[in-house]
């Protein structure tokens, strides 16, 4: 059955996961990102085609629709003044228990997001515990919790090699491991292949993969600390059938245009909620965890 879960509360935050129930998102709709009146920048972007706000925005409110009625808090993002990318709400920060990291991107066209979430948590009482500084660069989308204890940082495009040094100097003291998963060149420097592209956790013990793209020595790592895979079906990878988002006790939220992953997904236990992703996600490269920035997860 798809519930409601208990709302959360002015300062909750936290959660190092990324599968516990999410109580709490942070994003920004098509409107406050500009899409109705900057959408002809789509191609400097590199989205695949002109945007369609009306469509865009229809999507983006079933997207919310989906979040409220699986119990979460939506609170949301200021986009004013950013470019169509402020849509993709969870890249330019990232939570932990002590607070947010307020991140650096590298993709050039995004960098007045970071400040912007430090706004955002000042607005909400959420301490920023951190924040990654030039020359480092990374994204979140390049970052995933393995467990409370572990986080694994895709290095390729979006997140450098000392971006990752300054999580490992932010994380260690709070007793986090942050190992570094290299990612493959893909369509090369102008595309978005975060490690969320490749790889969604979907509950404790099991992950949606893109095998043939992950790196050999990630494979093992999953390997060896005993998750079990769900494959998606090759034929959805340009629709971004791994990028799905765990809304905690088996319950996911996927596009609903990969029905044959989504399919394999609930063989596997799941129960998936979809939406219609054509616009807000697929064209410009995002996906359900792109579009969302958990605040809190319990």
């Amino acid at each position: 059955m798809w519930y409601k879960a208990g709302m959360g509360k002015q300062g909750s935050y936290g959660g190092q996961s990324m599968v516990a129930p999410l109580r709490r998102v942070g994003i920004c709709t098509p409107r406050a990102a500009g899409w109705e009146v900057n959408g002809d920048r789509w191609q400097e972007l590199g989205y695949l085609h002109p945007v369609n706000f009306a469509a865009a925005d229809a999507q983006h409110q079933e997207l919310r629709g989906a979040l409220e009625e699986a119990g979460v808090e939506v609170v949301q993002l200021d986009g004013s003044r950013l470019s169509l990318d402020a849509v993709y709400a969870h890249d330019a920060s990232f939570m932990t228990d002590d607070g947010a990291i307020c991140l650096n991107m590298g993709k050039a066209a995004r960098g007045g997001e970071p400040t912007r979430h430090r706004e955002f948590y000042s607005q909400l009482g959420v301490p920023v515990m951190g924040e990654i500084p030039p020359p480092g660069t990374v994204e979140a989308g390049d970052m995933v919790w393995l467990d409370q204890k572990t986080v694994l940082v895709g290095r390729g495009y979006r997140t450098n090699k000392t971006g990752i040094e300054q999580l490992q100097a932010l994380l260690g003291p709070p007793g986090v491991e942050v190992l570094a998963a290299p990612l493959p060149h893909g369509g090369g420097p102008g595309c978005c292949l975060h490690l969320m592209s490749l790889m969604s956790m979907l509950d404790e013990s099991t992950v949606l993969v893109d095998l043939p793209w992950l790196a050999a020595e990630t494979v093992q790592l999953l390997c060896e600390r005993g998750f079990r895979f769900v494959e998606i079906d090759a034929r959805e990878r340009d629709t971004l059938a791994c990028n799905v988002l765990a809304l905690g006790e088996k319950r996911l939220l996927a596009i609903a245009q990969n029905e044959r992953t989504n399919q394999r997904l609930r063989e596997a236990g799941f129960q998936v909620r979809t939406f219609a992703a054509s616009e807000i996600g697929i064209n410009g490269g995002g996906g359900p965890t792109c579009l969302t920035r958990p605040i809190w997860r319990t």
